[in-house]
C-alpha cells in the first residue's frame, strides 16, 4: 500500500509573551500556582494576528522546508475553533494569501482534536488518490474567547499556528521494499466523538435574533437570560481532566492495536498540550517512559489545534524526529473529541 509522509513543518507564533507573573496583575492566582496544577510559565498571545496571517505564515515555512510551491498544493485543511469570520473559511484564505491556486480549501472544527481529524482526512484524500500532497495547519487565536477575567480557563490558552505539508509516495524504495528502513506513513489510528459531554467544554456563538424568533429561544436550560461570559470559553476543567486521562491512554491502545505495536515500540509520543498533569497521567496509565512525552506548554500553553504541529515543528527543528521513528500523535478537546494516530517519521 503506498504511504503517506510529512516532508515539511512550520510554526508561527505571536510576538508578545505574556507571564504568569503578569496574570497576577489581572486575576487572584500566582506563578507557582499555575505552574504546579498546569506546567504553564507564559503563553504567546495576539496583539493583531489572526488565525489567518499565523495559520499563512506556518504554512509558508513548511512548504519552504518541504521544497514545495504553493501552487503545487492539491489540498489545504485548517483546524481551527476560532476564525475571525464565519465566512469566507480560513483555509480559502490561506489559500489566497499564498497562492494555492490549485488547492482544494476547507476548514475543520474538531477544537484540540482537529490537528489530528484534518491530518486523518488528509490521509483518506492522498490514500484514494484524489490528491498528491496537502498542506495541513492547526491555527488558533484563543486570547479572544477567553475571559480574562477568570482565572481557571485565561491562564491556559495561547495562540499561535503549526503547519505540516504530507505528500502521497509515489512509491516504496529499495531500502524500504528490503525492511531495511520503515516506510513513513500512518501505521494506525483511533478517532472519536462524544456529544452526550460536550457541555463541559464549550463557547456560544451569536444568539439567534431575527425578526421572527424570540430570545427566549436561546436561553440556557434554567430559563435564564444568557450573560456576556457564555461567549467565552466555558470549562469544567475536573470533567475534562478525568476525560482526558481514561480516554487519551485508551485512544492510543487502540491506535497502537491497530498498527500492529505496542507502548515499548514507540520512540515520541506527541500530546495535545494542554496539561502537564495530563501529560503525566497518560504516561503513568501507559506504563510508558514520561522522558518519551516532550512538552513545550511551558513556553507556549494550550494552543488547541495548534498544540501538536506547533510541538511537532520544534523537535523537527531540534533534530529529535529521525528516519524511521516511531511517533504517537494524540489529542481530545471540547466536543467531546478525541484521537489518536501511530506513525512512522
Amino acid at each position: 500500500m503506498r504511504t503517506i509522509r510529512i516532508t515539511g513543518t512550520g510554526s508561527a507564533l505571536p510576538g508578545r509573551i505574556v507571564t504568569n507573573k503578569e496574570l497576577e496583575q489581572m486575576v487572584e492566582t500566582s506563578d507557582e500556582w499555575i505552574r504546579e496544577r498546569t506546567g504553564i510559565a507564559e503563553r504567546h498571545v495576539s496583539v493583531g494576528e489572526t488565525v489567518v496571517t499565523l495559520a499563512s505564515e506556518a504554512a509558508r515555512k513548511a512548504l519552504e522546508q518541504a521544497g514545495k510551491r504553493a501552487e503545487e498544493i492539491d489540498l489545504i485543511l485548517v483546524a481551527t475553533c476560532s476564525p475571525e469570520q464565519y465566512l469566507p473559511c480560513c483555509a480559502c484564505q490561506v489559500q489566497a494569501d499564498i497562492g494555492a491556486v490549485n488547492a482544494l480549501a476547507f476548514d475543520v472544527n474538531a477544537a484540540c482534536s482537529g490537528f489530528l481529524f484534518a491530518l486523518n482526512t488528509a490521509d483518506a484524500y492522498l490514500r484514494m488518490g484524489l490528491a498528491e500532497n496537502a498542506l495541513i495547519i492547526g491555527s488558533e487565536v484563543l486570547s479572544k474567547l477567553v475571559d480574562w477575567t477568570d482565572r481557571g480557563s485565561c491562564i491556559l490558552f495561547g495562540d499561535g499556528a503549526g503547519a505540516v505539508v504530507v505528500e502521497r509516495c509515489k512509491a516504496e524504495s529499495r531500502a524500504v521494499e528490503e525492511k531495511q528502513i520503515p516506510a513513513a506513513g500512518i501505521l494506525g489510528r483511533a478517532l472519536h466523538s462524544d456529544g452526550t459531554g460536550g457541555g463541559v467544554l464549550q463557547c456560544d456563538a451569536r444568539e439567534l435574533t431575527t425578526p421572527y424568533a424570540r430570545t427566549s429561544a436561546v436561553k440556557t436550560d434554567q430559563n435564564q437570560p444568557m450573560d456576556d461570559r457564555e461567549h467565552f470559553i466555558q470549562m469544567d476543567g475536573q470533567e475534562v481532566y478525568r476525560f482526558a486521562t481514561r480516554r487519551v491512554p485508551q485512544c492510543i491502545e487502540e491506535a497502537l492495536s491497530d498498527a500492529g505495536l505496542t507502548v515499548p515500540d514507540i520512540d515520541l509520543f506527541v500530546l495535545h498540550q494542554a496539561n502537564a498533569r495530563i501529560i503525566d497521567a497518560v504516561a503513568k496509565r501507559l506504563h510508558a517512559d514520561r522522558k518519551k512525552f516532550p512538552t513545550n506548554l511551558e513556553r507556549v500553553g494550550n494552543l488547541s489545534s495548534a498544540s501538536i504541529p506547533v510541538l511537532l515543528d520544534e523537535l523537527h527543528k531540534q533534530g529529535k524526529l529521525h528516519r524511521g521513528d516511531r511517533i504517537v500523535l494524540a489529542g481530545f478537546g471540547a466536543g467531546l473529541t478525541i484521537g489518536a494516530c501511530v506513525m512512522t517519521w
